[in-house]
């Protein structure tokens, strides 16, 4: 699977594409009431990303806006966005309502989410200390080394595969307002070499002391990480566990049962897995008696089964 739509909200606004340099502008929404999506082409682009930005912040009341989505940028499979952060950064002084930022938001016909070239995106975070929410889509060439932030509520990272230094730096951050974490680890095709011990940091808890959702999901070692959370100690304090675009297996969902309990969760997310009946019916019969939502959606979750009898199971999104 790959990604088709564009995101459809952000900070709880609805998502509103900037006209392009030939499409008139006509009435604007009020500028606190969208979440804005500023975009260039990928091929053969007429204005670079930075030139709609300008545009944009010619056109638009910049002080009142909440939401920005960053879309595609020119050749956004073969260079990363240093001119649209160092664009953001330039104008920072022009944004302070500001609290969400997207980096990235690129469907499969712009550019496949493992070939999006990303880079350093920590400078954006360290330049608007009022983010609540942040993320970025796109694995390749990311970094995020360890931080602080004290006003970050959710944080959000796309890819088909997750670097382990971007793991590590996000376990090495203090984010203290943290409330939502959603990380995609993928696979290692595409860079995910991240291991289960890469995410202790995280799942001890101890740098995310109001962490209630978090997402360790479309990853090629789902029943890994499900072990490893089956005794995390932030576990403890979550409403929502999303393990969820993965191959998920009856081993994972086996250590998951058999660890601590989780009927104190509102959701637990499993979709797009493969695990057999008998097993999805242990989960339900499990959780939900004691009032917990469970997804078992097996999506396309497919697997192929070679003549030696190797079998191949695949994330949701890799390409």
């Amino acid at each position: 699977m790959t990604i088709g739509d564009h995101l459809a909200s952000l900070y709880r606004l609805p998502a509103y594409d900037f006209p392009g340099p030939r499409t008139p502008a006509g009435d604007l929404p009020d500028p606190d009431g969208v979440a804005w999506r500023i975009t260039a082409d990928v091929y053969d682009a007429d204005e670079d990303w930075a030139g709609a930005f300008a545009r944009f912040c010619a056109a638009v009341d910049t002080t009142r806006v909440r939401a920005l989505i960053v879309g595609a940028w020119e050749e956004a499979y073969d260079s990363g966005p240093s001119a649209v952060i160092e664009a953001l950064l330039a104008a920072r002084d022009r944004f302070p309502a500001l609290r969400a930022l997207f980096l990235g938001d690129m469907v499969m016909e712009e550019c496949e989410i493992s070939w999006i070239n990303q880079t350093d995106v920590a400078p954006l975070l360290s330049g608007f200390p009022s983010l609540e929410e942040f993320g970025v889509r796109g694995g390749t060439e990311l970094r995020l080394p360890a931080l602080s932030h004290g006003a970050l509520r959710k944080l959000v990272v796309e890819t088909g595969g997750l670097p382990a230094e971007v793991v590590r730096g996000i376990g090495g951050s203090d984010l203290p307002a943290l409330e939502h974490l959603d990380l995609w680890l993928g696979t290692p095709d595409y860079g995910g070499d991240s291991e289960a011990a890469d995410l202790e940091p995280i799942l001890s808890g101890a740098r995310l002391p109001r962490l209630r959702h978090l997402a360790l999901r479309n990853s090629e070692m789902q029943d890994a990480v499900a072990a490893a959370v089956a005794s995390a100690p932030v576990v403890a304090r979550l409403e929502v566990l999303d393990l969820s675009m993965g191959v998920l297996t009856d081993e994972g969902a086996g250590a998951l049962l058999g660890g601590q309990p989780l009927t104190h969760l509102k959701k637990l997310d499993l979709h797009h897995h493969y695990l057999s009946k008998p097993f999805e019916d242990r989960v339900r019969q499990t959780l939900e008696p004691a009032g917990v939502e469970v997804d078992l959606d097996r999506d396309d979750a497919e697997e192929d089964t070679e003549d030696d009898g190797t079998v191949w199971r695949y994330v949701a999104v890799g390409e």
